[in-house]
């Protein structure tokens, strides 16, 4: 997520909002590059080590809350996912798929690209920035629609990770918006994950200063909530 904070909720969670773009520290145009340029290094490579040891590949693909924004490279969601997955028995390599900033549109743009390696999962984790933006709906919708459509056509097994809408941008868009993630979950026929900050959002000993994006300690409860899940998703393709 890309913003900087002043204080909302998210369907009963209280959690800060911005009205202003983070500048050198966040999300300028430079900023996103880099972190793209990232992603082309942490994708070759996390293909390569699964290659190497034989190991699943899960593709997370989404914002700063995947990025791993505020936190050591140790402390990032994907880090610690692939830990825990490994804890439990399973032979996984998490690839960060993560751009801090980015949209839907900006998840559906890179998609093609990156299942040029393969994947046998993919986590989407995207539109918390469409809902603090304002995005019209139809767009973000449509832009889920497309990254779900090209996942299942492909076969690859997916979890869809979804986000609250902005309270202060009103209830029909609120309803609007929080209805998309459940309604192509069915659609599509993929696990769904009805709020990724589930557990974590308005807790503030769970979140970084900004009241935005979790901890190191928020990301370990996100990770404990996702493992059985994707572990019966990865199952499930056997």
């Amino acid at each position: 997520m890309g913003f900087a904070a002043n204080k909302v909720s998210f369907s009963g969670h209280t959690v800060r909002q911005s009205l202003r773009r983070c500048t050198p520290s966040g999300y300028g145009f430079m900023t996103r590059i880099v972190n793209v340029l990232a992603i082309i290094v942490v994708v070759l490579g996390g293909a390569a080590e699964a290659r190497a040891s034989e190991a699943k590949t899960i593709l997370a693909l989404g914002d700063s809350l995947t990025a791993g924004y505020g936190l050591a490279q140790s402390e990032a969601f994907t880090v610690q996912l692939q830990a825990a997955l490994k804890a439990a028995g399973s032979n996984v390599t998490v690839v960060n798929g993560g751009v801090s900033g980015d949209t839907t549109a900006g998840g559906r743009s890179r998609l093609e690209w990156l299942l040029s390696q393969p994947f046998d999962a993919v986590i989407i984790e995207l539109g918390a920035n469409d809902g603090l933006r304002g995005i019209d709906l139809g767009e973000t919708r449509a832009n889920l629609d497309w990254i779900l459509a090209t996942l299942t056509q492909r076969g690859i097994a997916t979890l869809l990770s979804g986000m609250y809408a902005p309270p202060n941008l009103g209830e029909d868009y609120g309803a609007e918006f929080n209805s998309i993630y459940p309604d192509l979950a069915q659609k599509y026929g993929v696990a769904l994950d009805l709020f990724f900050l589930e557990g974590v959002a308005a807790i503030t000993n769970l979140n970084q200063s900004d009241g935005l994006h979790p901890n190191a300690q928020g990301v370990a409860i996100i990770v404990k909530r996702l493992v059985p899940q994707l572990q019966n998703l990865l199952n499930s393709k056997n």
